[in-house]
């Protein structure tokens, strides 16, 4: 069999076609894809690296707990089941920490929110985000919290920094601090 030109044109033209499909595939930006950064083992660790345990507790809230912590918190709980988790070394509690999980836009981001010991915000650390990476706040924005507790306003755009094209992160990562703020008021104040 011969190949005339206008074979080999489609053979060519279809394998760039071929080619071209891939890159599009390939590299599309990591901006679509979601991301997870640490696995809940790792975070506790990082969390609490001087821990000799970590306990994890589940709580069935109370109608006067949701309540509380929804007022306290000044932001609706999607459920009534909380699980918390308290760091020992030896007999003295270092610190609490709670995994949120939340929508952002259409889609869930979670981050771990460490208290030190008398409820102040230690860490918050991004563990997954399923939006595109542009609407994820940087670290140093999350580091804004450190030091605070519940007695702080934490209020987006006045004691906590707003962030252009984040908004609704920003937005959603606040609540969750003074979700896990007000946890420890109600659950977990020594």
């Amino acid at each position: 069999m011969r190949w005339g030109t206008s074979s080999r044109r489609r053979v060519w033209t279809g394998l760039a076609c071929g080619v071209f499909a891939g890159l599009i595939v390939f590299s599309a930006p990591a901006s679509l894809q979601a991301t997870v950064f640490y696995t809940q083992k790792e975070a506790l660790a990082l969390a609490f690296p001087e821990a000799d345990r970590v306990e994890k507790e589940t709580h069935i809230l109370t109608s006067e707990e949701v309540e509380s912590i929804q007022k306290s918190a000044r932001s609706r709980l999607s459920s009534r089941l909380v699980t918390l988790y308290t760091a020992w070394r030896g007999g003295e509690r270092v610190g609490f920490a709670h995994i949120d999980v939340h929508t952002v836009r259409t889609k869930p981001e979670g981050f771990l929110v460490v208290l030190d010991g008398q409820g102040h915000v230690e860490q918050v650390v991004v563990l997954a985000f399923y939006e595109p990476q542009d609407y994820l706040p940087p670290q140093r924005w999350y580091d804004l919290f450190m030091g605070r507790s519940l007695d702080d306003k934490l209020r987006l755009g006045r004691d906590v920094d707003a962030i252009t094209g984040a908004t609704l992160s920003a937005r959603a990562a606040t609540e969750g601090v003074r979700r896990m703020l007000a946890y420890h008021r109600v659950l977990l104040n020594p």
